[in-house]
């Protein structure tokens, strides 16, 4: 089974896509988050096969929400309605710090990239659920 992975943002989506075992995360790209969004995922899920949806949830370490969770949830609800995919929602907690450890060092750079966010979301999603 094909997974994506989504890295939710504000202003960005991080996007990582998955093996066709469902068992390797791998970064993809970063689309804005602005009206051409589903769109671009629409044109990626039907063409990467994909078959269900991983997005990031955005709550703190201790469950809490952030500014960014209800526009997080109702985008998760979107994206399901619009693609007929199931969309589960999956722990991002420090994910884009572990992201920044494997980002090469650039000064005045971001210290990670969006997707490969994405891609440690997917990860720790099909580690612990396996390719169901």
């Amino acid at each position: 089974m094909k997974y994506l992975g989504i890295d939710f943002g504000s202003k960005r989506i991080g996007i990582a896509v998955s093996n066709a075992e469902g068992s390797i995360a791998f970064p993809r790209s970063t689309l804005l988050n602005d009206d051409k969004l589903f769109a671009g995922l629409g044109k990626l899920i039907e063409s990467e096969k994909i078959e269900r949806i991983v997005v990031g949830d955005t709550r703190s370490h201790g469950g809490g929400e952030n500014p960014v969770t209800a526009q997080a949830e109702k985008f998760m609800e979107r994206l399901a309605q619009e693609t007929g995919k199931p969309v589960a929602p999956a722990f991002e907690v420090f994910s884009s710090i572990e992201a920044s450890r494997y980002a090469p060092y650039t000064p005045g750079a971001r210290q990670h990239d969006d997707s490969a966010a994405a891609a440690v979301i997917l990860q720790r999603f099909l580690d612990m659920h396996g390719s169901r």
